[in-house]
């Protein structure tokens, strides 16, 4: 009986500190995309499309500088052509491949990066070697290694998005705080218990960031 209550409340408290990691989480996100910054990116892209529409006209030579109105009508017309929809298909299914395949690599790297301080410096040199290569670099390798296809372009948009997953969820999971730790091991959490219940949670908000700049690296390295 006395064994039973004890880890009831080893998982209460646990619970609890999930929860206020949680909590502090959405607190973060929330000042992060407020109601004014979406505001102010809607008056500086009237703003730029205004001196876009200025500029051309005061130039005055579409091929150099085409017109804003003539882009606008383009890109309408382009929506609706079942060619360009195919395509765009074809690449956002590419680049979502890609970053899957980062992620699933990213992640569990990250977190043992960030969890424990041996592996990071182990690993910290040839990570640190990889990420230097230009993306370019590897394309004829990608080549040979996949053959001509889908297999060389998601291997590039992953390996393009892989260490930035990898370096934001070490920073997520370095930026948990020690008390949750030392309350946890206190109470007789083991490390599964650990990294199921502080680490995921807590890193959550450096992993989505992560995951966020692989696809926008991924569209960068579509060829």
């Amino acid at each position: 009986m006395g064994n039973n209550k004890n880890n009831d409340d080893v998982n209460q408290q646990v619970n609890r500190m999930q929860a206020a990691t949680n909590n502090g989480d959405r607190n973060r996100w929330r000042k992060m995309g407020g109601k004014n910054r979406n505001f102010a990116a809607l008056i500086a892209l009237i703003i730029v499309c205004g001196i876009w529409t200025l500029a051309a006209h005061a130039v005055a030579k579409p091929f150099l500088f085409p017109y804003f109105e003539d882009v606008v009508k383009e890109v309408v017309y382009s929506l609706s052509d079942m060619y360009v929809l195919r395509n765009l298909g074809i690449t956002m299914r590419r680049v979502l491949t890609g970053a899957f395949y980062a992620f699933i690599i990213g992640l569990p790297l990250g977190m043992i990066m960030g969890y424990s301080p041996k592996i990071l410096r182990a690993l910290s040199p040839f990570m640190n070697s990889l990420r230097q290569v230009p993306i370019m670099a590897w394309v004829p390798l990608a080549i040979v290694w996949f053959g001509i296809g889908d297999g060389p372009t998601i291997f590039l948009i992953a390996f393009s998005g892989v260490f930035t997953i990898i370096l934001n969820t070490i920073s997520g999971v370095q930026d948990i705080s020690k008390d949750f730790y030392n309350a946890a091991r206190s109470m007789g959490a083991n490390t599964l218990s650990i990294i199921k219940d502080i680490v995921l949670p807590g890193s959550l908000p450096g992993v989505m960031t992560g995951v966020r700049l692989a696809i926008g690296l991924g569209w960068m390295s579509v060829i």
